[in-house]
């Protein structure tokens, strides 16, 4: 049984041949076993990280007024600010408030013969009091998003195929998503729910912690492990679509958030490295050695299988998620 997550350093991929079969060697192995590690020597600027770090404190610290101006009651697309209390996993009540920022589009007409997912397709609410937060956004995807097309390229060739097989899916309209998350202090003796156990929906997620701060569960046969913040290192996990791209060889694993005790919160920004919402993910021809360990694809804690198109499983989630934006904007899906 694991007491702590595997650590994997990617600047191994530049130290020499050996050094790099040994990195992808142990990110396949750690992946098919766990579905998640720490990520360091991953070269994201540090400086940038501290400014977001101080941008989602100033975001939290706004005052109602112009938290609530970009609530995701306004947005059709589900982003923009979320209360404490307005988010469901399995139907139970996170307690987390957050602002959620997709890439930045137009909104695509509803008509007949368009995928009920492209409503997800549009414009971020920006905070007008943080103006600061757009452009410090803007950088934070464009360098991970530099960072997960690296992971993927050594999945792929850990896994014997050509290292662009996942290329198409994110070429042309990727659906990355940032969220950036406090949890509040809870006073409750029993730990309470931060955010409820889940597996994430696209293909990988790259986690910063607030230095200091725990509360992150990942299971593991039948265990959770903590995960709390390392420095210098993003957490990393598998999501469900890699996940039925090799058959369940690769785990979209469980995993919680335990809410910080009273007096304490706990900022955590989740970067989800999607594809397109009308992609489908390649089914890799694994080799026979690792296709004897694969596992088939899990179904979510609600017993619902992935299905094999991304938008259609985000759109699914989200109507899940957050009930009180979808009564407002999409009663026809209900």
């Amino acid at each position: 049984m694991l007491d702590s997550l595997p650590i994997l350093d990617i600047s191994e991929l530049d130290a020499g041949a050996e050094s790099a079969a040994a990195f992808r060697e142990r990110l396949r192995r750690v992946t098919h076993d766990v579905g998640f590690f720490y990520l360091v020597g991953h070269g994201i600027d540090p400086e940038l990280t501290r400014r977001l770090l101080d941008l989602s404190r100033r975001f939290f610290e706004l005052p109602e007024v112009d938290k609530l101006a970009v609530e995701n009651i306004h947005s059709p697309q589900f982003r923009g600010y979320t209360r404490v209390g307005k988010e469901l996993t399995n139907g139970d009540v996170d307690w987390r408030e957050q602002i959620d920022i997709g890439e930045e589009r137009d909104a695509v007409e509803r008509r007949d013969g368009v995928a009920d997912y492209w409503r997800l397709e549009g414009p971020n609410l920006w905070p007008a009091a943080l103006p600061e937060l757009e452009p410090t956004i803007d950088e934070w995807r464009r360098q991970l998003s530099a960072l997960a097309i690296r992971l993927l390229r050594s999945w792929a060739i850990a896994l014997g195929e050509r290292e662009d097989v996942f290329h198409d899916a994110f070429a042309d309209r990727p659906f990355s998503l940032i969220k950036i998350v406090r949890y509040p202090g809870e006073t409750d003796v029993e730990p309470q729910q931060g955010v409820g156990a889940h597996r994430d929906g696209g293909v990988l997620t790259l986690l910063l912690v607030e230095p200091g701060k725990d509360g992150l569960q990942v299971e593991h046969e039948g265990e959770w492990i903590d995960a709390p913040s390392v420095p210098g290192a993003f957490v990393v996990n598998i999501g469900e679509m890699l996940e039925l791209a090799t058959d369940g060889y690769l785990k979209a694993t469980l995993h919680r958030v335990i809410s910080p005790r009273v007096g304490t919160d706990r900022i955590s920004i989740p970067f989800f490295f999607n594809p397109a919402l009308d992609a489908t993910m390649p089914h890799l021809d694994l080799d026979p050695s690792l296709r004897s360990e694969t596992r088939g694809v899990s179904a979510d804690p609600t017993d619902s299988p992935i299905l094999e198109t991304y938008g259609e499983n985000v759109l699914r989630y989200r109507l899940r998620a957050h009930p009180n934006v979808a009564e407002i904007h999409h009663t026809d899906l209900l």
